[in-house]
């Protein structure tokens, strides 16, 4: 127990841990030197510690627009947040939880290795706030103890090798290879883009090649213009909020500049995240080399969905405001509905509405990423809008997950387990 402990608790909750012992199992297995192994186990880790780094310079740039744009607009109703309700399952489903995610990623790897779906899901997170739906519906259904591990860690492993594999329709126009897949609990909506794009637009007319004027020409440089977006609509939102407000989170700077170094933060996110990605596809896709030969044949490592933004950055940025928008206009579809008012979330608006971004620009260049990042902001309101009624059962009143595929799988056994009572 205390192994399996340290495995669930130390290992497969840490993702650049994870991320180095799989670069490492794949080094050793194909033989490469004692240095080798060491340089590509240490930079996987060091990459993806470089990501993580980046996301929480961003988080914490969107963490302060957040609230003044509540309170600017004077909205209120619940904002979508996986970490809120894993945090309230681990008080009654914790030791389930934590063995759901352990076992989920032994079937995994059985599902790799025995079944033609040749994915290894790196994302521990996802992993994690994934066995926690599960173990939160699986026990309204009246399942306990070793049969309710045994059914979450069989779906949760199925549910790690079958999105990557429909994330994989669309990510081979993504990267221009079959190296990666995508392992992200947002894959419904990143299909969605996809599939859209491909309806609405051509994918020569990609993002990366808008045309600016010659004196704008900087623009086309994604991290300046992602910078100057961001930057102008902090001063909008701080703005319109008004100094009072936007003192309690500036402190002692002015408005004005608040609003400008936010922006700024915010694309220094962004490009930290871009670093640690290339860091980890440098060492992490020969590696994974090693496994197909050697442990799991034809392995292709399933990994965070940042691992998109280098393939078309200028579409992470519409993928973002579109993504936010639909957010907003469902917001406002809600209430007559009567559905519960779900609010945009920066934070998964950001990381789903930019790789929608990107699918649909690689399927329908411009008119892809704008209408299929659209397509994703409405489909994270409405199904976790959905969700919460399922969730509100369960005790987890007022808050939901954020992520399309919680909204799906939640709703599916919720409502399985509600008609088998």
């Amino acid at each position: 127990m205390q192994f399996l402990d340290f495995l669930v608790n130390d290992i497969l909750s840490e993702p650049a841990v994870l991320v180095g012992l799989m670069a490492c199992i794949g080094l050793v297995a194909a033989k490469k030197s004692f240095s080798e192994i060491m340089s590509g186990t240490f930079k996987s880790i060091i990459g993806f510690v470089i990501l993580g780094a980046g996301a929480g310079v961003l988080i914490g740039s969107l963490d302060n627009l957040g609230p003044i744009l509540t309170e600017a607009f004077n909205i209120h109703g619940v904002v979508p947040t996986n970490e809120a309700v894993v945090a309230v399952a681990q008080k009654t489903l914790g030791k389930e939880t934590a063995l759901i995610m352990g076992f989920g990623f032994l079937a995994n790897l059985a599902y790799a290795r025995f079944t033609p779906l040749k994915y290894v899901f790196l994302t521990g997170h996802h992993t994690f706030f994934m066995a926690a739906l599960l173990a939160a519906v699986l026990g309204t259904a009246g399942l306990t103890g070793a049969p309710l591990v045994i059914v979450g860690a069989a779906i949760l492993g199925f549910l790690m090798v079958l999105m990557p594999a429909l994330a994989d329709i669309y990510m081979k126009d993504v990267t221009g290879s079959d190296d990666i897949a995508l392992g992200h609990f947002g894959t419904t909506g990143y299909i969605l883009a996809g599939f859209i794009g491909k309806l609405v637009g051509d994918p020569e007319d990609s993002t990366e090649d808008i045309e600016v004027p010659k004196a704008l020409g900087f623009l086309k440089q994604s991290l300046l213009s992602t910078a100057l977006t961001m930057t102008a609509i902090f001063l909008i939102i701080v703005m319109k909020a008004g100094p009072e407000v936007v003192s309690e989170y500036a402190g002692d700077q002015s408005m004005f500049m608040f609003a400008v170094m936010q922006g700024i933060t915010f694309a220094a996110g962004v490009s930290i995240i871009m670093s640690g990605v290339r860091m980890v596809l440098g060492e992490i896709v020969p590696a994974f080399e090693g496994i197909g030969e050697r442990v799991v044949p034809d392995a292709k490592p399933a990994l965070d969905c940042p691992v998109t933004f280098n393939f078309a950055p200028t579409a992470v940025t519409i993928g973002f405001l579109f993504s936010f928008l639909g957010g907003v206009v469902g917001m406002f579809l809600l209430g007559p509905l009567g559905l519960a008012i779900i609010l945009p979330g920066l934070v998964p608006h950001f990381f789903t509405g930019a790789t929608a971004g990107v699918f649909g620009n690689a399927t329908g260049g411009k008119k892809g990423a704008i209408f299929g990042s659209f397509a994703n902001g409405l489909l994270i309101t409405f199904l976790p809008a959905l969700l919460l009624p399922v969730l509100g059962n369960l005790g987890f009143a007022n808050t939901t997950f954020g992520d399309a595929d919680f909204g799906v799988v939640g709703i599916i056994i919720g409502t399985v387990a509600k008609l088998f009572g």
